[in-house]
C-alpha cells in the first residue's frame, strides 16, 4: 500500500504561513492552517518583494496573477531629509528581471494575502481553520499534537509555527524570549495619489535619510495609493503593535523640520498607525523533533532591508522542498531546512540593524557632509555589496537533499 501523504499543521495564516501552505500543497503534502482570528484579513500596508521573493511567489503558482496585482517600480532613490537632494540607488523594473530572472514588486499586503488564501482553499477546501488559536504542543516519534484554546487537540506529522513575532509555538518550544526596544518608533499609512502633487506620482521607491530618522514611500495598486513608512528615534512609545492608532499631528511633529514633500505625504494619510520597533537576537536553534518555526517567529527583523516578509516566503519554499525530499524522515527534513536558512536569516537580521545607523547618521545634519556621506555609503560598490547577495538567492535551488545533524543544545 502507498504511504499516506504527510499532513503538516501550520500555526498562523499570515503571509509566511500561507506561502508555506501553498508550497507544500504544490508538492502533494496536505496542510491544516490554524488561524486564531475569526476571519482572515491583513493590515492595510504595502511591502516590497525583491527578486528573491518574487521567485518564491512564482514557485507557489502565483506568478501570472501577480503581474496584474503588484506594481513594478522603475527604481529606487535616496533623498536628503531637509533639502530633498536626490541620488539614484539602483534600477529595478526590467533590470531586476534581466539580472535576477524575476521582478521587484511593490505589493499591497491585503491583496497578496487574499490571493494566497484563495489558492490554499481552492487546492484543498477546508485547509484553513479560523478561530483556532494554538496554545501548546506535544509530540512523539510519529507526529505532533497541537492544543487549541478551548482544549481541542489536532494531530499531524509536522508542526510549523508561523504565528509571528509573539509566537505561542516558539514560547511552547523554547520558553519566553525577551525583546529589546531599539529606540525607534515606526509610522505607517496610506495616501491616495490624487492628494499628492504630480512630482510625487513617480513610479519609484524613495528612501529619505536624515539624522535620527528616515522615511520610505512607494506606489501601490499601479500608483493609485502611496505607502508611507516613517521611522524616528524616540523613547516614549514601546507598544509593539501594527494596529495602534496615532495622529497626523503627532507624526508631523516627529518630522517637523523635514522637507515639504514628506509633510505632504503625512498630511495625506487618513489614519496613521505607530508601533515600537523591538529587536530579538537571532536564534541558534528553532527546531525540535517534528516541530519548527518560520518567519517572524524565529527571525524577526527590523524593516531596514525590506526583507522581513521575503524571508518568510523563502522559508516556506525551502521548508516545503526539504519535507518533500525527506518524506520518510520529516524530522531530518526540518533540520535540513533550519541548516539552510539559519546563516542567511541571521545575516539579514544583523544587516538590517546596521542599516538603522546608516539611515540615521548624524553626518546627515550638515548638507556638505551629507553629500560626501551619501556618495560613500551609497556608491555603486557599496550598494552591490549590501544587496547583490540578497536578490540573487534562489530558494528553489538550494540543496535540500543532504541531511543535517541535530543542533547543539542551547
Amino acid at each position: 500500500m502507498a504511504a499516506e501523504p504527510l499532513h503538516v499543521l501550520i500555526a498562523g495564516a499570515g503571509i509566511g504561513g500561507l506561502c508555506c501552505a501553498l508550497a507544500l500543497q504544490r508538492r502533494g503534502i496536505r496542510v491544516t492552517v490554524l488561524e486564531q482570528a475569526p476571519e482572515l484579513g491583513e493590515v492595510g500596508a504595502g511591502f516590497q518583494v525583491s527578486a528573491n521573493g518574487s521567485r518564491c511567489l512564482a514557485d507557489i503558482g502565483l506568478g501570472d496573477e501577480l503581474q496584474q496585482l503588484a506594481t513594478q517600480a522603475a527604481g529606487k532613490q535616496v533623498r536628503l531629509w531637509n533639502t530633498g537632494q536626490t541620488w539614484k540607488l539602483f534600477d529595478l523594473g526590467a533590470e531586476s528581471v534581466q539580472k535576477y530572472g524575476f521582478p521587484y514588486y511593490l505589493i499591497y499586503r491585503a491583496d497578496l494575502h487574499a490571493l494566497m488564501a484563495r489558492h490554499v482553499r481552492q487546492r484543498q477546501p477546508g485547509a484553513i481553520r479560523l478561530g483556532a488559536k494554538a496554545v501548546g504542543l506535544t509530540q512523539d516519534a510519529e507526529g505532533v499534537e497541537v492544543e487549541l484554546e478551548g482544549g481541542e487537540r489536532i494531530r499531524g506529522d509536522v508542526l510549523v509555527g508561523a504565528d509571528g513575532v509573539h509566537s505561542r509555538i516558539r514560547r511552547a518550544m523554547f520558553g519566553q524570549s525577551d525583546a529589546q526596544f531599539t529606540g525607534c518608533v515606526a509610522w505607517r499609512g496610506l495616501v491616495q495619489r490624487d492628494k499628492l502633487p504630480p512630482h510625487l506620482h513617480a513610479n519609484l521607491a524613495t528612501n529619505w535619510i536624515g539624522p535620527g530618522a528616515h522615511v520610505i514611500h512607494y506606489p501601490l495598486r499601479e500608483g493609485a495609493l502611496v505607502n508611507f513608512v516613517g521611522i524616528v528615534e524616540r523613547s516614549d512609545w514601546q507598544v509593539e503593535s501594527w494596529t495602534e492608532r496615532g495622529s497626523v499631528e503627532e507624526c508631523m511633529n516627529d518630522f517637523r523640520h523635514w522637507h515639504d514633500d514628506v509633510h505632504r505625504l503625512i498630511q495625506g494619510i487618513d489614519q496613521p498607525y505607530k508601533w515600537a520597533l523591538l529587536s530579538r537576537q537571532p536564534m541558534n536553534n528553532w527546531t525540535q523533533g517534528r516541530a519548527t518555526l518560520l518567519g517572524d517567529a524565529c527571525h524577526s527583523t527590523l524593516p531596514f532591508l525590506a526583507q522581513g516578509a521575503v524571508m518568510a516566503l523563502e522559508d516556506g519554499v525551502v521548508l516545503a522542498r526539504c519535507l518533500e525530499a525527506h518524506k520518510d524522515d520529516p524530522a531530518a527534513g526540518l533540520l535540513r531546512y533550519q541548516a539552510l536558512r539559519m546563516e542567511r536569516t541571521s545575516r539579514i537580521v544583523l544587516g538590517s540593524a546596521a542599516n538603522a545607523a546608516r539611515f540615521h547618521n548624524p553626518l546627515l545634519a550638515d548638507a556638505v557632509e551629507a553629500g560626501r556621506y551619501v556618495d560613500r555609503e551609497w556608491s555603486e560598490d557599496s550598494v552591490r555589496q549590501r544587496y547583490e547577495w540578497l536578490f540573487s538567492y534562489d530558494a528553489t535551488a538550494v540543496d535540500v537533499v543532504s541531511k543535517a545533524t541535530a543542533p547543539s543544545a542551547l
